[in-house]
């Protein structure tokens, strides 16, 4: 299962993104998505999981989003929360892939038998920092993640 993870777009959608997320069976939005627009191209392109992030807190249209969401992905469970500093300090144990946002750095670090994935910020440039997605093949027995950078 291909899996697009994306993050801090704060209402741009790059051309590239898009085109990077093209074949994906699921996206999932970590925060800070900026207006209803993205999620709407998001979900064109695959089944979207989401979490709000600091940024859209005061959005009307965000206010039926969570903060923090438990997921599964291909028999892998998931939590996905904005700001790493969310992430409970007593994980459960099942939980074995932690997407965040939030501080537009990217980070695929294996921690134990958790993988820990920010895929770094999608949309406008903040300071020098890339602008990155990750991209996840997912099967029952492993996860391989990849960094993609969107600008050169």
């Amino acid at each position: 299962m291909k899996v697009g993870v994306i993050s801090d777009t704060h209402g741009l959608l790059r051309p590239e993104a898009a085109a990077a997320l093209q074949g994906c069976e699921r996206i999932v939005h970590a925060g800070d998505i900026g207006s209803r627009e993205i999620l709407d191209q998001l979900q064109a392109i695959a089944p979207l999981t989401v979490v709000r992030g600091n940024n859209d807190l005061e959005a009307a249209w965000a206010v039926g989003l969570p903060d923090l969401l438990r997921f599964e992905l291909d028999g892998w469970q998931a939590l996905l929360v904005h700001d790493i500093a969310d992430v409970p300090v007593a994980l459960e144990e099942e939980v074995r892939l932690v997407i965040t946002g939030h501080s537009h750095k990217p980070l695929i670090e294996w921690r134990g038998e958790r993988l820990f994935i920010n895929p770094g910020s999608a949309g406008r440039r903040r300071f020098k920092l890339p602008v990155t997605l990750a991209l996840l093949e997912v099967d029952a027995t492993e996860i391989e993640p990849r960094l993609i950078h969107l600008l050169t």
